[in-house]
């Protein structure tokens, strides 16, 4: 769905959460006639009975639990009614992830090994101390990054004519490498460089990538003399395993090594690099702000990507994505997302900083702020374009009396509903 600029949440946006239960007389009377329980009222066989604070002989947990992990994640544990059937996880948080830590700094993902349906996407936490560098490599996927905190210095070579990229990256800002563009990142000071790659294949996996160092290692040094017209003796001191992460002094200026990089075939300074710092919002409400960068502002990207920003008590709206599957990154706050996957099921999760959540293709969803703080969270898809597909859209978009019949709210309320999207509605 296209987006308009600084639109604010109109009347009706306030989209809860609502049920509507059915009920057949034979239900009914087969209810009346099963004893009730001590402290609850009698409910059709079937239907779930549970207590606000969870007192219920039925809801006992006597058997051995663990407390940590189920105050992070009370809706696993407690779920709402609307919940239903079986469906797998959608949540994986990066603090489970083994961390390869080398001198230079430290790395860990989250790829369909640990999250089972995150088939489309994988995603890497990476740390560089001040001066550390993660070698020079390249991928077969696309690279996309997300800089969560500190300045890194970022450099490749353009596919598209052979010219060299150099340029400094701050907190907030993203970079695009396409798949096989021959890359370096490397911290800078104070604090060196924190920051989230994320790759369109569910299969990456960060520990196999391509290489410089290993790429000479396992090139013959005559070959390698003869490629560059030099004496073998060259490449005596190449090192005998793979660099990766290693400790170096802080870079040049970026001033002189963009003239050393470019000498005379020139630089391309921003093709890569995109600050949504620079840029408005595509929608602010009460409720919060969305930024989108896609294609349509961001040319050099073909993995599309939405910041998001829910207020305490907010929610991003009901919707869905039509075109790829959603992969998420938890920057800050606390949330819950509801997903419905169809034929009668639905879960909802927990998530805090650091969390990684997946919604596949088409999928409706929604994500409440459960916290004190604003919750920040990064929308990212294995495609060129962002497009969403809001649930009160539909159904403002659609003739009020046919709505009705399937839902029974009556024709007011459908009526009142925003023509335009809200994205993130307020409490």
């Amino acid at each position: 769905m296209s987006i308009e600029p600084e639109k604010t949440v109109a009347a009706g946006a306030a989209f809860t959460r609502r049920h509507f239960l059915g009920v057949s007389g034979a239900a009914l009377a087969a209810a009346v006639a099963t004893p009730a329980m001590e402290g609850q009222t009698a409910r059709p066989a079937g239907k779930q009975i549970t207590s606000p604070d969870h007192h219920l002989q039925n809801e006992a947990q006597p058997g051995p639990t663990n407390p940590p992990i189920e105050g992070e994640n009370p809706s696993s544990v407690w779920g709402p009614l609307s919940d239903n059937g079986s469906m797998p996880p959608f949540k994986y948080p990066f603090s489970l992830s083994h961390k390869e830590i080398d001198s230079g700094g430290w790395t860990r993902q989250v790829t369909v090994r640990d999250l089972a349906v995150s088939k489309e996407m994988a995603g890497v936490e990476m740390y560089l101390t001040p001066g550390g560098i993660r070698e020079l490599h390249w991928h077969v996927q696309a690279e996309w990054a997300f800089m969560i905190r500190g300045k890194a210095r970022i450099t490749a070579v353009d596919p598209e004519g052979g010219k060299s990229f150099v340029n400094d990256v701050s907190a907030g800002d993203l970079w695009l490498f396409p798949g096989g563009t021959p890359h370096s990142i490397q911290g800078l000071g104070p604090e060196g460089a924190m920051f989230l790659l994320v790759f369109n294949d569910g299969t990456f996996n960060e520990f196999d990538t391509f290489l410089l160092s290993d790429y000479f290692r396992h090139t013959p040094k005559e070959v390698l003399a003869k490629n560059f017209n030099v004496a073998e003796s060259t490449f005596d001191n190449v090192p005998s395993e793979k660099l990766y992460i290693f400790q170096s002094d802080l870079p040049r200026t970026l001033e002189e090594e963009q003239k050393q990089a470019g000498d005379s075939r020139g630089n391309v300074d921003s093709k890569f690099v995109f600050r949504p710092s620079e840029m408005k919002p595509n929608k602010v409400a009460a409720g919060g702000s969305v930024k989108i960068i896609d294609k349509a502002v961001f040319p050099a990207t073909d993995i599309a990507a939405a910041i998001v920003t829910v207020k305490p008590g907010g929610m991003r709206e009901m919707h869905w994505h039509p075109l790829s599957d959603e992969w998420q990154y938890y920057v800050a706050g606390k949330g819950r997302m509801t997903i419905f996957n169809a034929a009668g099921t639905a879960r909802t999760e927990d998530f805090q900083a650091g969390d990684v959540g997946y919604v596949q293709i088409s999928r409706a969803h929604y994500i409440e702020n459960t916290g004190t703080e604003d919750l920040v969270f990064l929308e990212v898809f294995p495609s060129p374009l962002y497009q969403d597909l809001s649930t009160a859209q539909w159904l403002a978009h659609t003739p009020a009396r046919l709505v009705d019949e399937h839902l029974h709210t009556g024709e007011e309320f459908l009526r009142k509903i925003a023509k335009d999207e809200a994205i993130v509605v307020p409490l």
